[in-house]
């Protein structure tokens, strides 16, 4: 098993750092110009896993795709295929993704006249998928799981004969997401009527632009303001430049600039970079964070207020659980490593309780990641406040979304050993 041990022999946190598109948006994007007759030309396109899976079987289309842990590229495709007229294929993907529940989106593309199959467990996949023109109508469909099953829905709605008229039910998760779609739809000429959960989308062909450029990923970004609050907290300079941000941001996780005053860092924005700057060197005493729309940034927050020893109430957690692995779950037992307790209040909120100072933890941490990449990220910047540094099992699974993390914490003069076991 391959590991990293990582530790900052240097003090403060100096450096530029150029960020990949965003993932959501770039599988979006592709999605909707694989629909389109006259495609656009996508730049700044994710170079993450996920979405290199995605593109690659888009373009290939073959009988058998296997999408690994990819789980937007799963539920997308699974409605994407579901369109293709005259084409079969089976989806499949890696042992966590078959563990992942999708009936809920399956079930909805069968009333819109979908023929699509379990090939083994009913609920999960693989699936066996027969492509043919779908007929719209009114349809309900319970939000509270996933907002990537209204996505994928939304995303060839305008294919559908009559169109789709989709009724949001439940609490919806992720409701950041579901407006990301709509708005990467509109910029291909598809607007979407919206009248509180009800969503109505008229038949229609959708409208490419000729070229169409990806903002910077705000999950990514996300790791930073961990590493500028921990760097100040030790009383260490912070000035550390993101290039490509955009502080008006339609991906939910741009949250993080609000979040991040309550640990001291303050975000200046510049035309085309952000810089990452002190206000108070340990925040405020911010008790309770609702991450319903920012899911994929929990585990930096928590992270965050574990070295901080901020005891910190996280709600909207219900996603977590179905996510690369349960991540509630693989807190609890990766928190405990450094004196941290992370405790359920109730089934969607959490509560981060440090029970000691991170300086008295002498030995070096051993960290597991999960087969998932945000548990390996958020983890990182803890070698920041521990002497001694961190190990990370399983360092490459960052290149699901970031594949370029630890060569740009080499940049900021992060030491990276690799070491087996």
């Amino acid at each position: 098993m391959q590991a990293y041990h990582l530790s900052k022999p240097t003090p403060n946190l100096v450096g530029t750092i150029y960020l990949d598109g965003s993932k959501s948006i770039s599988n979006r994007a592709l999605v909707i110009n694989a629909l389109c007759r006259q495609p656009a030309q996508l730049h700044n396109c994710s170079t993450s896993d996920d979405t290199k899976v995605l593109q690659h079987a888009l373009q290939h289309l073959p009988a058998t795709i296997d999408i690994g842990a990819a789980g937007t590229s799963m539920r997308f495709l699974t409605a994407y295929l579901a369109t293709q007229q005259g084409q079969q294929h089976t989806l499949t993907g890696s042992t966590r993704m078959k563990q992942r529940p999708i009936a809920l989106l399956v079930e909805a593309l069968q009333a819109l006249g979908a023929k699509i199959d379990y090939v083994d467990q009913k609920g999960f996949p693989p699936l066996h998928i027969v492509g043919q023109q779908l007929k719209g109508r009114q349809i309900t469909i319970d939000s509270s799981m996933s907002s990537q099953y209204v996505s994928a829905l939304l995303l060839i709605a305008p294919l559908l004969e009559g169109g789709l008229t989709l009724q949001l039910s439940g609490s919806t998760v992720s409701e950041s997401y579901i407006a990301m779609t709509l708005s990467v739809m509109a910029d291909f000429g598809v607007e979407v009527e919206q009248d509180g959960e009800r969503l109505v989308v008229q038949q229609q062909h959708y409208q490419a632009p000729q070229q169409y450029w990806i903002e910077s990923d705000w999950s990514a970004a996300s790791y930073y303001y961990s590493l500028a609050a921990m760097t100040l907290a030790k009383g260490e300079q912070c000035e550390l430049c993101l290039q490509t941000l955009r502080t008006t941001s339609r991906q939910g996780d741009s949250a993080i600039q609000q979040i991040g005053t309550h640990f001291g860092v303050q975000t200046i924005a510049h035309t085309t970079q952000i810089m990452l700057q002190a206000t108070n060197q340990h925040g405020d005493n911010v008790a309770y964070l609702n991450c319903l729309t920012c899911p994929d940034i929990v585990q930096t927050i928590a992270v965050m207020a574990a070295a901080l020893g901020k005891t910190l109430q996280l709600d909207g957690l219900q996603t977590l659980r179905i996510k690369e692995t349960d991540r509630t779950a693989a807190l609890v037992t990766e928190l405990a490593k450094i004196g941290v307790n992370f405790v359920p209040i109730n089934e969607n909120c959490w509560q981060v309780q440090p029970l000691r100072p991170l300086h008295e933890i002498t030995t070096t941490p051993i960290f597991d990641t999960y087969d998932d990449h945000r548990m390996a990220m958020a983890l990182a910047p803890l070698s920041l406040l521990l002497p001694q540094g961190i190990i990370i099992r399983e360092p490459s699974v960052v290149s699901k979304s970031y594949p370029n993390f630890w060569k740009d914490l080499a940049i900021l003069g992060f030491q990276i050993k690799t070491i087996n076991g």
